[in-house]
């Protein structure tokens, strides 16, 4: 049976940089509104640019890669990056390894944070008043869309090379 995989497909040019997203992350994750543990964050620039910013589950993920523990995994069912904290040693190298930056990591609870997708119903994507933010099925079409936003984000970090 072949896995049916939902993502997270980001519209920068919807997002009004309300921060529901971040807001609706941070109850759902820690019981808080905070968004500083957030999992979603918005980029804000000037001309109203609003970019939300979430893990985007790399086929190849770097943060895996760089954990010497096996604390970050791919789960091959889901798709999705996960964190075992039992397993995480604190060393925060996935947190330098993403390339995007889309790992943070948690000095209260020790333990690297990164977007889950809400075990399959992403707050992010319910609260978000302009869809900016949606988690639909990868099909053809929005994986490609996704990829087509990624290659913009790569385009711009090559530009920048920080």
């Amino acid at each position: 049976m072949e896995k049916t995989e939902n993502l997270l497909l980001i519209t920068p040019e919807r997002c009004i940089g309300c921060g529901t997203c971040e807001l609706a992350c941070s109850i759902g994750h820690e019981g808080e509104f905070r968004p500083a543990v957030s999992r979603i964050t918005v980029h804000r620039f000037e001309g109203g640019v609003n970019i939300p910013m979430a893990c985007l589950q790399c086929d190849k993920p770097a943060c895996a890669a760089a954990c010497t523990t096996g604390a970050l995994e791919k789960d091959t069912q889901t798709g999705l990056v996960n964190v075992n904290p039992a397993k995480c040693i604190g060393c925060r190298m996935c947190v330098m390894a993403c390339p995007f930056g889309n790992v943070l990591y948690s000095m209260e609870e020790k333990q690297p944070l990164k977007c889950d997708h809400c075990g399959g119903a992403p707050m992010c994507a319910e609260f978000c008043p302009t869809n900016a933010i949606e988690y639909l099925p990868a099909d053809t079409a929005t994986v490609q869309r996704k990829k087509a936003f990624s290659a913009k984000i790569a385009a711009g970090i090559a530009e920048v090379e920080i």
